[in-house]
């Protein structure tokens, strides 16, 4: 079978589910070798893996736990989301295809940089990218969870393959060439373009010869030729129609018109649905009673494009009546170009039970929360009854789809977005518990913090996971508040008023916003110290310089949601006083010149006057304040912003890889 064959096997998986035959059947595991095993050595554990990326295995080399710089039997994983599956280790040694694998490995160590410019740059993406595992071990888990589990990973092959099609990957996929890197980088960036800090702005660098773009499959291909055929939608007086989330666009007899997923994508979504009642039958814990209420009516949606049903049914689910969080079907927008349609996902999670004891101390507080904020803008807005889940903490065994992006990953999250339940504030929100808390995640963020802040700010810096998820447990229940999912200001919704992109962003710097605000009310009420106060503010300034190095514009002229949040809280804090940058001073890591401090005593009050600048902007559509806010801090000098993106440029960027062990 062709390297070409063997790719396309995932974006067939769907015909081999209707067939009822396993899409992700284990390979045959090959005999493990007879000689003497040789040392596997020379190469650092990040260079490993950053070659087997390059050479799309699904090899990971996850610690070295014996300190001894060499690869061993106990140390290796084997990968999902790659063309084939492999077993690396058998009766605990290596096996022949590990053998195999590991001289590609140190053969692809000493290989000179290629004279073709576009391979040249697609190996430097790869080369930049660090890699990061997350790892579950189901093998202890009873029966019938295993089961569900198998029936699961199929649901996220089957969701890989819509999603692909979806953003138009699908359709390029004929024109890949043979050399493995392109292959890979296409694969792992869902279609041709980079995405790295370094080679996003190059129009050069591309798994495909000549850059091809890659229109998404939501709207006529031809209609995306026009840069601002975004605009060109949101103005038709049948934009309505066309833009609703869970349709895509179409041209028909001279016409455009909506077409619901259920048409567009039916065989897909049929496949889908299948394995998710069949997902529903392999769990027969009776303490999975909500699970498998949500599989089933989550199968029916995919059936009948009515999601309201699965949402009801979600909505009913806990991290007290479940161990599993799983969300599967369309969500989120910020793939889609307008900002508008909704992308396919799959969230597979364990519930980690530590969200319980915060669970039960701000459950209690979210009306005040919203009362709170209504209190900012007393004259624009009136508190609603909120009745929401405070976030779950889970544990990611596995994200799929529009949830798997090339670099980084969600770590909270709020939904539905449409809907009753968003309506009413019923939704849930999560907080993702096992991202970004692995020893390697952990060494380079407190790197790159010390690259960018003073001395004095880094002594308040702590490793300790806890401030990371309190600023996503507040900003993910910020969601829920305020002018929120489908709230009208004279008849119009933010989407309406302010345009995709921009009502995106805006949603985003509201949650965000109040990770910060809220940190003050929990302090005063005894929830958190003065301490935990501190490194939670420092928390989400190290996570804004994170987004800001990213760039604030796709290379399409899309918003970056959390890149133009990010510049605008530095700028606004920079402008309070909150935060101060030093061209002359020392960084806390001694080998850079220029460093932000924050100045505590001044966060609070900062903090409650940009929350009631974002307040008033969102409750009363203010799109003129909007963009002047955008013009000052995105598109202005104040936030050094070429320095953030400098400074990070020395560090490569985390990409998730996942791996599963049943057995």
């Amino acid at each position: 079978m062709t390297r070409l064959a063997r790719f396309s096997t995932l974006l067939l998986v769907l015909s081999s589910l209707a067939c009822g035959s396993r899409p992700d059947a284990e390979s045959t595991t090959p005999e493990p070798t007879s000689r003497v095993e040789q040392r596997h050595d020379g190469i650092p554990r990040l260079r490993v893996n950053q070659l087997a990326l390059r050479l799309d295995l699904p090899l990971f080399w996850h610690a070295d736990t014996d300190g001894d710089g060499a690869v061993d039997p106990d140390e290796v994983r084997s990968l999902r989301f790659y063309p084939e599956p492999a077993a690396w280790v058998q009766d605990g040694r290596f096996t022949p295809a590990f053998e195999e694998a590991w001289q590609r490995i140190v053969a692809e160590s000493r290989e000179p940089a290629p004279e073709d410019e576009r391979r040249r740059l697609v190996r430097e993406e790869l080369d930049r990218a660090a890699p990061t595992l997350v790892h579950t071990d189901l093998s202890e888990a009873p029966e019938t969870h295993r089961t569900f589990a198998v029936h699961m990973l199929r649901v996220a092959d089957a969701v890989d393959a819509i999603y692909a099609k979806q953003v138009g990957m699908t359709a390029l996929e004929a024109r890949l060439p043979e050399d493995v890197e392109s292959r890979s980088l296409f694969r792992r960036n869902w279609g041709p373009k980079c995405r790295g800090n370094t080679t996003e702005a190059n129009p050069a660098c591309s798994a495909i010869a000549g850059a091809p773009g890659q229109p998404v499959d939501v709207y006529p291909a031809d209609m995306q030729e026009d840069d601002a055929f975004c605009t060109t939608l949101e103005e038709r007086a049948d934009a309505a129609e066309l833009l609703t989330p869970f349709t895509v666009v179409r041209e028909r007899d001279g016409a455009l018109v909506a077409v619901p997923y259920t048409e567009a994508y039916a065989d897909e979504m049929g496949a889908i649905a299948r394995e998710l009642d069949a997902a529903a039958d392999a769990m027969t814990d009776p303490e999975e009673r909500a699970l498998v209420a949500y599989l089933r009516a989550a199968a029916q949606a995919f059936r009948t494009n009515d999601w309201e049903p699965a949402d009801e049914a979600w909505s009913r689910m806990n991290a007290r009546n479940s161990s599993w969080y799983v969300r599967v079907g369309p969500d989120e927008t910020y793939w889609d170009p307008c900002s508008r349609k909704a992308g396919f996902h799959l969230t597979l999670a364990l519930v980690n039970r530590d969200s319980l004891s915060w669970q039960d101390r701000l459950t209690p507080l979210q009306q005040d929360m919203e009362r709170s904020l209504a209190a900012l803008v007393s004259d624009a807005y009136e508190p609603r009854d909120v009745q929401f889940h405070m976030p779950d903490f889970i544990d990611i065994v596995v994200n799929a789809g529009d949830d798997r992006d090339a670099f980084g990953a969600t770590i909270g999250q709020s939904l539905p977005n449409w809907g009753l339940v968003a309506e009413e504030g019923r939704g849930r929100t999560v907080a993702m518990s096992n991202l970004y808390t692995d020893p390697d995640s952990q060494q380079m963020r407190r790197a790159q913090a010390a690259s960018l802040l003073s001395a004095e700010t880094m002594g308040s810096y702590t490793s300790s996971p806890t401030p990371g998820l309190l600023s996503t447990i507040l900003h993910e229940a910020t969601h829920n508040l305020g002018p929120a999912h489908e709230y009208r200001v004279n008849g119009q919704t933010a989407d309406d008023a302010f345009g995709g992109g921009m009502a995106s962003m805006l949603e985003e710097l509201k949650a965000q916003s109040g990770a910060l605000y809220f940190l003050e009310l929990l302090e005063e009420r005894g929830v958190i110290d003065e301490q935990a106060q501190r490194e939670a503010y420092l928390d989400s300034i190290v996570w804004a310089f994170g987004h800001i190095s990213r760039g604030m514009y796709a290379p399409g002229g899309q918003r970056k949601a959390y890149s133009q949040l990010s510049a605008i809280q530095v700028g606004f804090l920079l402008d309070e006083g909150a935060l101060s940058y030093d061209p002359a001073a020392a960084a806390a890591d001694g080998s850079h010149q220029g460093a932000f401090t924050i100045h505590f005593e001044h966060m609070p009050e900062a903090s409650r006057k940009l929350m009631e600048l974002v307040m008033r902007i969102k409750a009363t559509n203010d799109r003129a304040r909007a963009e002047e806010l955008a013009a000052r801090y995105v598109d202005g000098d104040r936030v050094p912003q070429a320095m953030i993106v400098e400074r990070y440029r020395d560090f490569p960027r985390q990409s998730f890889v996942y791996s599963v062990e049943l057995e």
